[in-house]
């Protein structure tokens, strides 16, 4: 478990941030986990990192979101880290495919696509988002942390999901 630990802050020192806003967060993120041990974990009351990753589809211009149980908001895949995740690429790609019902995903190979901090009823989520390709024909499956999972095109983002959504789908694109 500590490996996960120093496996995040080495993915998140190496990490170029796009912007000043993105640099600030990530400076962020390392000094939480330089704080607290337990920073990756859901008992961290303090807050926890969490890995997400973005399905998407661009051959047809579209990305898959799920609404979330508990939330009632159209979201990326995403959640806590488990004790088997090696790394929060690995998190992040567990979570995409069990929430998806995808198999076969893969993650954009430049990491991580931005950071985004933000309250949850459990406690502050240090969000490390990534972006996962879905293989051609790819059909997703309602998992049990999910009220529905569908396609939706660049275009229909805006008027379905919040504004952090909106931004991973923008930084994801400029990134493909």
């Amino acid at each position: 478990m500590a490996d996960l630990h120093a496996a995040a802050a080495d993915a998140l020192t190496a990490w170029p941030a796009p912007d000043a806003e993105q640099e600030r967060l990530r400076v962020t993120y390392l000094e939480h986990l330089a704080a607290h041990q337990d920073g990756m974990w859901k008992a961290c009351r303090d807050g926890h990192l969490t890995a997400s990753a973005l399905v998407i589809d661009p051959d047809r211009g579209r990305v898959l979101l799920t609404l979330h149980r508990k939330l009632r908001m159209w979201l990326q895949m995403g959640g806590h880290c488990e004790p088997q995740d090696a790394t929060l690429a690995a998190a992040a790609l567990r979570e995409a495919t069990e929430e998806s019902g995808v198999a076969g995903l893969t993650l954009l190979p430049a990491g991580p696509v931005r950071l985004d901090r933000h309250h949850t009823p459990c406690a502050w989520h240090l969000d490390v988002q990534y972006a996962a390709l879905a293989p051609a024909g790819a059909e997703p499956v309602v998992s049990a942390e999910s009220l529905d999972v569908r396609w939706f095109d660049y275009a229909e983002v805006a008027a379905v999901a919040d504004d952090s959504v909106v931004r991973l789908v923008e930084r994801t694109r400029a990134l493909l």
